[in-house]
């Protein structure tokens, strides 16, 4: 039962991760594409999760929790630079 739910939430993850990149691509203008890539690392950490307990190796939970931080960090770059046009001040 547990396998089950399991391959659900992958290929769900795994299509909208898909959707969120055609975003990204299409985005109509730059605060767009922000979020989808936002939204597309936020995916990117539940498939990595999704992997980890699939597999049952804790080396996907902490490639998550880099991708958590550097995803992060790299919304606030890209967010201050669109609206100040300077990341450092």
């Amino acid at each position: 039962m547990i396998e089950l739910a399991l391959n659900i939430a992958l290929t769900l993850v795994g299509l909208a991760t898909a959707l969120t990149f055609w975003r990204l691509l299409r985005g109509p203008s730059a605060p767009d594409r922000i979020l989808a890539l936002d939204t597309l690392y936020i995916n990117t950490i539940a498939l990595l999760v999704l992997l980890g307990i699939v597999l049952g190796n804790n080396i996907y939970f902490e490639a998550a929790l880099l991708i958590a931080l550097m995803g992060f960090v790299g919304t606030i770059a890209l967010c201050k630079y669109l609206l100040r046009g300077d990341i450092i001040e």
